[in-house]
């Protein structure tokens, strides 16, 4: 039985999550285990960031505590505080490195106005996308915004983003909603549900070590990059679950994001265009429970490893697919960012018209990132449940797209009065590690079950630390 969850908008977090875990296919009795605290908002914004924080971080815990169950451990409460899960979802903004902020500048990352007076965004956060636009645009290589902001003022805007989109790099000019929704790529979001569990194959019941959390002998490999993917399988570690990311060694990468997301980990180099290496990721995926991908539609599977060919390796698996724009419409196989996607769905927009500026009103922190991140533990979560009651397959999907048409339909708080927290109003919520990269702060997990708190057994790693095999245990 495939499980379409539908975007829920109707009613307080805890009905909405209600209706997100009934579709889903949740146990009847464990959403009256759960105990939401609602603070009110956190941060400034024209949506209700509060709800969305609350009610995803608070998915995952339910899942995870339905997981529990379902391997023989007794019932417990799930908590969740929206403060702490407002926090959550700007969690790379408020660690910290032997006291002092991680920040990773990225140089032209800006937005910029066209010849038609519409707004563009330019995605430079790697080197190989900064150094296409430059080309683009013909632009110096060390050229600064001045230069570039030049350059874009004298295109039209349509004409640049498709000129952007021709040579995969990513930006997208800024759309009101009703733009948006008359776009055929707007259109194909539209028609989609929050996300899908489905079953691809037949399986039997995979057989996972039992332990003393929630998650303990479930192996993960984390196939995922930037924020969204990485908070998926960072919270899977949080319960208990061996996480493997693995990682390409000459593929780009984000030093602040990599301490944000690696907290729970372990972590190999591994190129699938290698052919060692490939049979080494191969072998790894034979004794995996979960795979987790968030490469273009596409990008993977052109390794030989799609969900139905990793459910052939790996009969019994659970498959995650998360991108950017979704699996349909024309722009399924374009590179997108949060802030990106914020642009083209109408969100920056509707920020500018409530702020009575020209200029974008971004969201305060990348919360299609961490939503999106949180709903693909949930699927995965539930995926799992569904495995080890009736066997099977599973594919569980998502999109930072759809998880931006959902906010839209969510409706608005309307808090732009507020201002964001600063890190030390934030301390209750902080938790600490010594870590290769040195003395780590960090916003704790959310969810808490009470049995089984979430933690993370170990603290964030370099990419490669590892060598790339399982644990004999956990």
């Amino acid at each position: 039985m495939n499980h379409s969850i539908r975007m829920h908008v109707d009613g307080s977090a805890a009905e909405i999550l209600g209706g997100i875990w009934a579709d889903a296919g949740g146990a009847n009795n464990i959403p009256e285990q759960l105990a939401l605290k609602m603070r009110g908002p956190l941060m400034p914004s024209l949506f209700r960031i509060e709800d969305l924080a609350t009610i995803t971080t608070a998915a995952t815990g339910l899942g995870a505590a339905q997981f529990a169950q379902i391997r023989g451990m007794a019932q417990q409460q799930v908590s969740v505080d929206s403060r702490h899960a407002q926090a959550a979802f700007a969690s790379e903004r408020y660690q910290r490195l032997d006291d002092a902020p991680v920040i990773d500048e990225s140089r032209l990352l800006a937005y910029y106005k066209t010849k038609d007076a519409r707004w563009v965004q330019l995605h430079t956060g790697f080197a190989h996308h900064r150094d296409g636009h430059l080309q683009l645009l013909k632009c110096a290589a060390d050229a600064g915004a001045d230069e570039v902001a030049a350059a874009i003022s004298r295109w039209q805007a349509q004409d640049l983003e498709d000129a952007m989109a021709q040579r995969m790099l990513p930006g997208v000019k800024m759309r009101s909603r009703a733009e948006w929704a008359a776009s055929p790529q707007g259109q194909a979001v539209a028609r989609l549900p929050l996300l899908e569990i489905i079953k691809i194959g037949d399986a039997p019941v995979l057989e996972i070590e039992l332990g003393d959390r929630p998650l303990s002998g479930v192996r993960v490999l984390d196939m995922t990059k930037v924020i969204a993917g990485p908070v998926c399988g960072r919270t899977l570690a949080e319960h208990g679950a061996q996480v493997m990311r693995v990682h390409a060694p000459r593929l780009p990468f984000s030093r602040p994001l990599v301490i944000d997301t690696g907290r729970g980990k372990r972590s190999c180099h591994l190129d699938l265009l290698q052919a060692d290496d490939k049979t080494r990721f191969t072998e790894l995926l034979g004794g995996a429970h979960v795979m987790t991908q968030g490469y273009r539609p596409g990008a993977i599977a052109a390794h030989g490893f799609a969900p139905q060919q990793v459910a052939a390796l790996r009969p019994g698996i659970v498959c995650l697919s998360l991108c950017a724009w979704s699996h349909q419409g024309p722009w399924a196989q374009r590179r997108g960012f949060d802030s990106l996607v914020q642009m083209a769905s109408g969100i920056a927009a509707a920020g500018a018209q409530a702020l009575k500026q020209d200029a974008p009103g971004p969201l305060p922190c990348q919360a299609l990132d961490h939503s999106t991140g949180y709903l693909a533990a949930f699927g995965v979560l539930m995926a799992l449940a569904h495995q080890q009651r009736q066997g099977g397959s599973w594919h569980v999907r998502v999109s930072l797209a759809q998880s931006s048409e959902w906010l839209n339909r969510l409706g608005c708080a309307d808090t732009l009065s507020l201002n964001p927290p600063d890190a030390s109003e934030l301390s209750d919520l902080l938790g600490t590690a010594q870590t290769p990269f040195g003395h780590a702060t960090f916003i704790r997990p959310v969810a808490q079950l009470a049995n089984t708190p979430g933690y993370w057994a170990r603290g964030s790693v370099p990419l490669g630390h590892d060598p790339a095999q399982w644990l004999a245990s956990g």
